[in-house]
């Protein structure tokens, strides 16, 4: 296990690989999104388009990213129309690498609802049109909490804070519209809380993903939720802007954060823009993500931890390989490990002499 002085965390995104029967209506070559990929980018992975479900794979992967300082996976998560979706890259990939064990995971429930963005053949339809709805209610997020429990919580190298099993919801609003408001949600979180404390553990540790403005806190609030991060800068960050020009926002939206009293890890993407999956132009890219301004981000996140002094001293990253997104750090034929080097140099790695003061 990594002994690092930070808690590198990096997004990962499981659709590359073609062995869920069911993304095969988004993704018919079964490829996985890999795909896309194929049609829609100019930068290509070095490591090629392998399958991330296959063990043999992840155990290289994992190596990487301990080498240049991640060690902490946070895998998506999906459950529609009743059934797990994109489990097999964390069930079979991860968990089955011969070193998963010297890497820390944990999952973020990606509960948003499913319309025609992974689909590229259709990406010009209407984004509103639901094909998954991801609301929950009480029996089915017990449901799901079993197997979080059976499956992942109760594993080693499951990522805890304080000796509870760290849980990430992507969206509260549809965490509570399915379990029907802030008391019914609250009650459900506390079910859960209670559940671990049978099982030896301390509790859970509720993470909150951020998107939108200051209405959310009531919220995080409300259901006892215990600390914030986010997913991706673009839900604060302008259409079009520069990376560089973007930081004075970074440093704003942690200030504006500190201000709710809400216990925040902070957060870095590598990039944004989602053109790759649409085959007409789209305007929500961010530009000059080079890996000097990368850099520039992680030295202010790490600043952050530093002079909060985080327990524990954990960041968030989009992403291990959001490459429809433009937000990987997995090594391509244009910036090379650069991004990786980035982190690497910042926060140290597995595979250098000690780590950064």
């Amino acid at each position: 296990m990594s002994n690092a002085k930070y808690d590198v965390a990096a997004y990962i995104w499981p659709s590359y690989t073609g062995r869920e029967p069911r993304s095969r209506i988004f993704w018919p070559g079964e490829l996985g999104e890999w795909e896309t990929v194929a049609k829609r980018m100019h930068q290509k992975p070095l490591w090629g388009m392998r399958d991330e479900a296959d063990p043999a794979v992840m155990e290289h992967q994992i190596a990487e990213a301990l080498k240049y300082g991640v060690n902490t996976f946070i895998y998506d998560w999906y459950w529609y129309d009743n059934r797990p979706f994109l489990e097999p890259c964390l069930n079979e990939g991860f968990l089955g690498a011969t070193n998963n064990t010297q890497m820390k995971f944990y999952i973020m429930w990606a509960n948003h609802n499913v319309n025609h963005l992974w689909d590229l053949r259709n990406s010009s339809k209407d984004m509103r049109t639901v094909i998954w709805d991801a609301a929950l209610n009480l029996a089915q997020f017990r449901e799901i909490s079993h197997r979080w429990m059976e499956k992942y919580f109760c594993l080693e190298n499951y990522y805890r804070i304080d000796g509870k099993p760290v849980l990430s919801i992507f969206d509260i609003n549809n965490f509570l519209r399915g379990l029907g408001g802030e008391g019914n949600a609250a009650k459900a979180i506390d079910w859960l809380r209670s559940e671990l404390v049978k099982q030896g553990f301390n509790g859970l540790h509720l993470q909150i993903i951020k998107f939108g403005g200051t209405d959310i806190f009531p919220k995080i609030k409300a259901i006892g939720a215990d600390s914030v991060t986010h997913y991706q800068t673009a839900c604060y960050t302008p259409a079009g802007c520069g990376y560089a020009d973007w930081l004075p926002a970074m440093q704003a939206e942690f200030d504006m954060i500190d201000s709710h009293g809400v216990p925040y890890f902070p957060h870095v993407s590598v990039g944004w823009g989602s053109q790759p999956r649409f085959l007409k132009p789209q305007n929500d890219g961010m530009a000059n993500c080079t890996p000097e301004n990368i850099k520039k981000a992680l030295l202010l996140t790490k600043s952050y931890i530093d002079t909060h002094a985080l327990t524990p001293p954990l960041l968030t990253l989009n992403s291990w390989n959001e490459w429809t997104e433009t937000s990987y750090l997995q090594p391509d034929d244009v910036n090379g490990y650069g991004y990786l080097e980035a982190v690497r140099d910042v926060f140290g790695g597995d595979g250098l002499n000690g780590y950064p003061a």
